[in-house]
């Protein structure tokens, strides 16, 4: 892991925490993506929310679920993300959507 990535991921568990509070629930789960367009992110999902909370950009960025009709779809600031069979695509900073791979 570079300095970058540790920085970003530093980052994310600073928002985990912040989403979790005082609590001491952890993040389910915590993944690291890189796009086709050069675009990496952090997602982080946690047990009892049903929102993404993504590291993008140098940005902490909390989004919604939305309903979609095949997979599952989270949006809000700006950035759309979406899971469906077999791939992950992301929508950030006024650009196209790009495929994304789990890293």
């Amino acid at each position: 892991m570079n300095r970058y990535e540790a920085a970003i991921f530093g980052a994310a568990f600073v928002v985990a925490g912040m989403v979790a509070g005082s609590s001491s629930a952890l993040a389910q789960t915590f993944e690291n993506y890189h796009c086709a367009d050069g675009t990496h992110f952090i997602v982080g999902f946690f047990k009892y929310d049903s929102r993404a909370h993504l590291q993008i950009g140098g940005e902490a960025v909390t989004l919604a679920k939305r309903w979609s009709l095949s997979g599952s779809r989270y949006s809000g600031g700006g950035v759309t993300l979406l899971f469906t069979k077999g791939r992950v695509t992301v929508r950030y900073a006024r650009r196209p959507a790009t495929a994304c791979e789990l890293t």
